[in-house]
C-alpha cells in the first residue's frame, strides 16, 4: 500500500459512515494527507417530497449539516491539518467516482458498506458496490 495524500470520505450520517470516517481519519493521519468530507444529498429523494414533508426536509438538512460540521471536528480534535468539506447534489452512486474523485484528485475512497434499502440492492447494487466498481483509484469498504 503506498502512501495516500488526497482521501476521499463519504459521509452520510449512517452508523457505518461514521465508522468510515473514524478509519479515514485514522489513515489520513497516518499519510499526513488531505481529508476529504464528502457528502452527495441525493437527489433522487427529492423528486417524490410532498409540500407537507418540507418541515421535515428542513429538519433533516438541519441535522445533516450538524453532522457535517460533526465530522470536520472529529477530524480536526484527531488532528488533521488540510480538512475539505464537499457537499454535492445528485446521484452518489456516480457523482462520487466520476466528478468528485477525479476533481480533488483522491487516490483513496472510503465508505460504509450500507446506503441503500434491500429493494434498491437488488435494482440498482448498493452505492459502496458502484464505487468499488467505478473508482478511479482505491477504495476502502468499511462495514
Amino acid at each position: 500500500m503506498g502512501n495516500y495524500k488526497n482521501i476521499l470520505v463519504a459521509v452520510d450520517g449512517s452508523d457505518t459512515s461514521k465508522t468510515a470516517l473514524s478509519k479515514a481519519i485514522e489513515i489520513a493521519k497516518r499519510n499526513g494527507a488531505t481529508l476529504n468530507i464528502v457528502n452527495v444529498i441525493d437527489t433522487r429523494t427529492w423528486a417524490s417530497i410532498e409540500a407537507h414533508n418540507r418541515e421535515k426536509v428542513e429538519v433533516d438538512a438541519r441535522q445533516f449539516a450538524e453532522s457535517l460540521l460533526a465530522s470536520y471536528s472529529e477530524a480536526e480534535r484527531a488532528g488533521i491539518e488540510k480538512i475539505e468539506v464537499i457537499t454535492e447534489a445528485g446521484s452518489p452512486r456516480t457523482i462520487i467516482t466520476k466528478d468528485i474523485a477525479p476533481r480533488i484528485d483522491a487516490d483513496l475512497i472510503i465508505c460504509g458498506a450500507t446506503g441503500v434499502s434491500a429493494a434498491e440492492r437488488l435494482l440498482l447494487g448498493s452505492v459502496s458496490e458502484n464505487i468499488v466498481r467505478t473508482a478511479p483509484c482505491d477504495t476502502l469498504v468499511v462495514r
